[in-house]
Parts: C-alpha cells; sequence; structure tokens
C-alpha cells in the first residue's frame, strides 16, 4: 500500500532538506532501526507507472510493506485523491548517485562521535572506525548515525560496507560537527 504526506525530504533518517522531492517514509519493519535510511525504492502501481523514490523517513504506524510517500512522488503513480493504492517495490541501486558524504554530529569530538554517511547508492549495513589494531565496527542509532560513545576512533579512518558487501575506506575526514564532507568513493550499482 501507498499513501502520501507532505514531506521535505528530512524526518527521522536525519537529512537536511533537499530539492530532491521523490522521497518516502518506510513502515517500521522495513526500517529496521533505521537500516532503510537513504535506500533508493522502486515503486510500481498496478498500472505499471513507477517512480523512484529515496528513504528519508520512518513511518512507525504503516504495517508491513507500506510506503508514506512524498506527495509529488504519490502523484507520478496516482491522483492525489486516490488517498491509497496498492504497489510493489524493490530496492534499487541509481546509476547518477554521485559520491558519497559523511557527517559528524553536532557535539562530535574525540571523546564521543555521532557519524552519518548520506548519499549512498546502496543501503548501508555497516560502518567502522579504524583503531591502532584494526576496524571497530559501530552501532547504528534509531536516528540513522552511528555511535563511538567512548570517542575510539572518531576522527580516524572509516569504512562503510552496502548490504551487498562492497567496502569503501575513507581517508582523511576531520571531526567537523554538521559539515557535509564530501568523498570521492561510491558503491557499484547492483
Amino acid at each position: 500500500m501507498a499513501t502520501f504526506y507532505d514531506s521535505d525530504g528530512t524526518g527521522a533518517c536525519m537529512y537536511d532538506a533537499s530539492d530532491d522531492v521523490m522521497t518516502a517514509a518506510m513502515n517500521h519493519t522495513d526500517y529496521e532501526t533505521a537500516k532503510a535510511c537513504g535506500a533508493y525504492v522502486t515503486v510500481r502501481a498496478a498500472d505499471g507507472r513507477s517512480v523512484t523514490v529515496r528513504v528519508t523517513n520512518e513511518c512507525p504506524e504503516c504495517a508491513p510493506g507500506h510506503l508514506d510517500l512524498s506527495a509529488e512522488a504519490f502523484a507520478a503513480l496516482a491522483t492525489p485523491s486516490a488517498g491509497q493504492i496498492p504497489i510493489t517495490w524493490e530496492l534499487a541501486s541509481p546509476s547518477d548517485a554521485g559520491a558519497l558524504a559523511v557527517r559528524y554530529k553536532t557535539g562530535s569530538s574525540r571523546h564521543w562521535c555521532g557519524i552519518q554517511v548520506i548519499g549512498h547508492r546502496n543501503p548501508v549495513a555497516r560502518l567502522e572506525v579504524g583503531t591502532g589494531s584494526g576496524w571497530r565496527p559501530l552501532p547504528r542509532a534509531e536516528y540513522n548515525y552511528f555511535l563511538a560513545e567512548d570517542g575510539g576512533g572518531c576522527g580516524g579512518a572509516i569504512r562503510v560496507t552496502d548490504i551487498h558487501g562492497e567496502r569503501l575506506t575513507i581517508q582523511g575526514i576531520g571531526i567537523r560537527p554538521d559539515a557535509v564532507q564530501p568523498t570521492r568513493v561510491q558503491f557499484a550499482r547492483h
């Protein structure tokens, strides 16, 4: 099922507002404590029309499989007066994703940090920070930041793994809270 709401592209995933109006709020079950954040999803209506959206929010009251689309995305599939329509959806891996970026959360320092990945082509499954002895996985908070509550690894190398197992290592990202820092890497299309 698809419904729609007035979205500015922000929401539970803590992304900044964007010119990209093709967004969606994922149902609670498939949201999986922010694992769906940033995922691209191709949504198909029963009549064959489709649209690709980026997950930027959670819809806690939505049943499994349900997507709450931005008004613009819903309008690409049906007239808004329909209110809700049956759909199918699947993960997508867009060709024009550009490079991903990293942001440290407000208040981050060498003693505590939150790290967010932005603009990833495929859903992020894991984020690790480099330590003197290897890689340390960080837990993902429900608001889409990976947390190092003791500061271990903050400000060092970052390794991001997508749901397909591809790993990207990012160097040179300093602890600059609230600054979106671009990289030169992106996951391969699947």
